[in-house]
């Protein structure tokens, strides 16, 4: 079995089955957006044709929603999806965030005060920047110095309250999540885990219950559990004595050489516990490949890590700086502006490619 391949046909990264950014989020089961415009992109070049704009109206017509469902990072989810995956995941967030919570003095008696602030200020459809959430509190006598801010903000949306609402400008904003999207979809617990097993697997498979379990932050119990309830639609590959987990759709063969610009963090790399089958080109020249770098925005041929790349914007135009950690042949050179061209006309700029 060729992981690659399959993970590249499976993370819509050789050609796409879906016309909606909302349709791409669901598939995936959640796309992870810390950096939100890289995660907007993570979208976006997954679905050719399709600009930031695109997304951005996607979040304002509440397809999906920004929130902090598992390890206490920031995804896109869909809005018919986010309630049971709330429901869930973050018990366990919640639960590891304690000794955080108490090294910041926010106990429950300060996370019930919050709560309270906030659902007064935003009833009625209303939404608030970040600073406007922060000021509310702080009028309320509930102190957001430091971190406090961001971890009321984190437990109240992993709790259900609030979500993210389009931005205000440049400022993220916030709205409750009963107003925002009234009808999203609970699940019963098991039928939540085999939910988002069946979710995972097809979306990133082949991959192992070890990559589930680092990816959803479930207990390796309740990942099984979860494993085992999907298993009809899945098939099991050996790979050198390991076990994978996949969709039984076969990848139909790519055009060589296949190249991506993919954001910070996106869920080709990040959502593994082992990220050896994306790093052998880079093994086979005997670099160091650090978790900083494969991790960050990244240059990837054939679904090999093969350098970093950068953005910068002025005016009407965005420079695209690639760092191949070896010199590219022609044929991937090509390939690597194109792509480049891409990704301009997603973000709306002339692209230019240093």
């Amino acid at each position: 079995m060729n992981i690659i391949a399959h993970r590249l046909h499976n993370q819509q990264l050789v050609s796409t089955q879906f016309n909606t950014p909302a349709e791409v989020v669901a598939w995936f089961g959640a796309v992870q957006s810390q950096d939100y415009p890289g995660g907007k992109w993570a979208i976006g070049l997954r679905l050719p044709g399709t600009s930031d704009r695109d997304i951005e109206a996607a979040i304002a017509d509440r397809g999906i929603i920004r929130t902090w469902p598992m390890r206490g990072t920031l995804h896109f989810v869909a809005a018919a999806d986010i309630r049971w995956m709330l429901e869930v995941l973050t018990p366990r967030v919640v639960a590891g965030a304690a000794s955080r919570h108490r090294q910041l003095e926010l106990d429950d008696a300060t996370f019930a005060r919050s709560r309270d602030v906030l659902a007064a200020a935003l009833q009625g459809g209303k939404t608030l920047s970040r600073p406007a959430m922060y000021h509310t509190l702080e009028a309320a006598g509930i102190s957001t110095e430091g971190q406090r801010g961001i971890h009321i903000l984190g437990r109240l949306a992993q709790e259900g309250l609030i979500c993210f609402a389009s931005h205000e400008g440049k400022q993220p904003a916030f709205a409750l999540l009963d107003e925002w999207v009234p009808d999203a979809r609970r699940l019963e617990r098991d039928a939540a885990l085999a939910e988002l097993a069946r979710r995972y697997f097809t979306s990133h498979g082949p991959a192992t219950v070890q990559d589930f379990v680092w990816w959803s932050g479930l207990t390796v119990a309740d990942a099984r559990a979860g494993l085992d309830a999907a298993k009809s639609h899945l098939v099991e590959e050996k790979v050198n004595g390991q076990r994978y987990w996949l969709p039984p759709d076969m990848p139909g063969a790519a055009a060589s050489p296949l190249v991506h610009l993919l954001p910070a963090y996106d869920e080709y790399m990040v959502a593994y516990r082992d990220r050896s089958a994306a790093l052998t080109a880079a093994h086979a020249h005997d670099l160091p490949t650090p978790s900083t770098t494969i991790l960050g925005p990244i240059i990837v041929v054939d679904g090999q890590f093969v350098g970093s790349w950068k953005r910068s914007v002025n005016k009407n135009t965005v420079t695209i700086t690639a760092h191949p950690l070896w010199p590219l042949s022609d044929a991937e050179g090509h390939a690597l502006a194109d792509v480049a061209s891409r990704y301009g006309e997603f973000a709306g700029l002339r692209a230019r490619l240093a």
